[in-house]
């Protein structure tokens, strides 16, 4: 299966690269830091809701917002998605290599 997180990472890149008024993602970069915050505080608030009262589900779909909004702010600040997962990776230690 293709690694939904790269692929959304580079769609978010390419919006950053080539700006599209009809582009969420660009209304956001182009936003700045205000926005982007302002928005990523509303996703972690509706995040933290969930968890205290929702589904499964209903949960997920606000771990997924919260996540792509995370992305779009690191991209802002010029860090690529890709420097997370090698951070996670660097991080992780499988059992038994402890």
């Amino acid at each position: 299966m293709e690694n939904i997180l790269l692929t959304l990472n580079e769609t978010i890149k390419e919006r950053q690269q080539n700006p599209s008024p009809s582009s969420y993602t660009t209304t956001l970069l182009e936003g700045g830091a205000n926005k982007i915050i302002k928005k990523l505080g509303e996703e972690n608030a509706e995040f933290i809701k969930a968890i205290l009262t929702e589904p499964p589900y209903e949960t997920a779909c606000e771990a997924a917002d919260y996540i792509y909004h995370m992305m779009v702010a690191l991209r802002y600040k010029g860090i690529d998605f890709t420097e997370v997962l090698k951070e996670l990776e660097k991080r992780h230690i499988p059992c038994g290599e402890k």
